[in-house]
């Protein structure tokens, strides 16, 4: 019987080798964007990285361009109140958005936060998929379920990437993925498959390299 929600497969030589010539150039960090108006012009798709704060979000971004430090991981969680921009290649934008689910931030920081992410969501047409990441070791909290949610009522396809997953043990592991998977069941604009990964031992970054190389 076929689990909901199956781990994504090793991609094939010819899939890994067009991931891997994706992200063969330099990454560059475009802008900051506080305001829809500063959005640079939609001349190609893009892809975007959701996450709660600590989640591991910059990490991964980083060993997907392997360029270190192109995204930068702030030792204050939630600083981050802009969505970036990088530029990956002439047909490819990667788009960080701002870490969610921090305590200290100021109510009305949050506030402003939740509505340019709502505007973006909804009025980004070259936005080709969110890929929202969850911690292996804590699985979906109620803060991951908004955006979610959110997710869904803006129609853009997410697939859930689980970070940290070298942290975990097999039979832990196993346990979160059963949770993540029920959750998951709830929401209509999820994509019916979860990444592995583990920035820091290099785990699942060539399948995820794989699966951006080959959205329409």
């Amino acid at each position: 019987m076929q689990l909901p929600f199956p781990l994504a497969e090793e991609p094939d030589t010819f899939a890994l080798e067009t991931g891997r010539k994706l992200f063969a150039g330099q990454s560059e960090f475009l802008k900051g964007v506080v305001a829809m108006s500063g959005l640079p012009p939609a001349d190609r798709i893009e892809v975007c990285f959701a996450g709660r704060s600590n989640v591991g979000k910059s990490s991964l971004i980083n060993a997907l361009t392997g360029t270190k430090g192109v995204a930068r991981a702030s030792n204050t969680p939630g600083r981050t109140q802009e969505i970036n921009f990088f530029v990956q290649s002439p047909e490819l934008y990667l788009v960080d958005l701002p870490g969610y689910g921090y305590a200290n931030a100021p109510l009305a920081v949050v506030e402003k936060w939740q509505k340019l992410l709502k505007q973006y969501l909804s009025g980004r047409q070259t936005l080709r998929r969110a890929f929202v990441l969850i911690d292996s070791r804590h699985g979906v909290k109620s803060v991951d379920e908004e955006i979610m949610s959110l997710l869904d009522s803006a129609a853009v396809t997410f697939q859930v990437v689980m970070t940290k997953a070298d942290k975990v043990k097999e039979k832990d592991r196993a346990k979160v993925l059963e949770q993540v998977r029920a959750a998951l069941s709830k929401h209509a604009a999820a994509y019916p498959e979860l990444v592995l990964t583990s920035s820091e031992k290099g785990d699942g970054i060539a399948t995820l390299r794989s699966i951006i190389a080959h959205l329409d």
